[in-house]
């Protein structure tokens, strides 16, 4: 929960470091640039709020895995502040349900077609390190723009 917590703060704070000229870098070649990047997060936080919801009512959830390559393809007519305004709301409102679950909602089945079967809280640690990866690309392209 820390991490989820933290990730709204630690993405408006390098994307301020990167700044609008930087957000058509990438954090190595090939590789999403920090806009597109944004973009993605705002995207996973939708389908992660939607998951995290069915695993409440449906036992076990079974998991509807998306092609991110095909969501990006939009990306670049996206407004990366916009997405970063969207992925704060929607980590805000997906923390606050989180938060007023009770204790056994975390030990709830999901069933993942590519990962298998988890808990609610199995879930929320990959959604962590989902954030870690995307915060230290973030990180990288602010380093090098600085």
């Amino acid at each position: 929960m820390d991490v989820l917590e933290a990730t709204p703060l630690a993405l408006a704070s390098a994307t301020g470091s990167i700044g609008d000229t930087g957000l058509g870098r990438s954090y190595h070649p090939g590789k999403w640039t920090a806009a597109q990047i944004l973009c993605h997060l705002a995207d996973c936080e939708i389908a992660f709020g939607f998951r995290m919801r069915q695993a409440l009512v449906e036992n076990p959830h079974l998991v509807q895995p998306f092609d991110q390559e095909s969501w990006a393809k939009s990306y670049d007519s996206l407004d990366p502040q916009m997405a970063l305004e969207t992925f704060t709301a929607l980590r805000t409102w997906n923390l606050s349900f989180l938060k007023a679950q009770d204790a056994g909602a975390f030990s709830r089945i999901i069933r993942h077609p590519e990962r298998g079967e988890m808990t609610l809280e199995g879930m929320l640690e990959l959604i962590a390190g989902h954030d870690l990866n995307h915060r230290k690309q973030l990180e990288t392209i602010a380093a090098a723009a600085a």
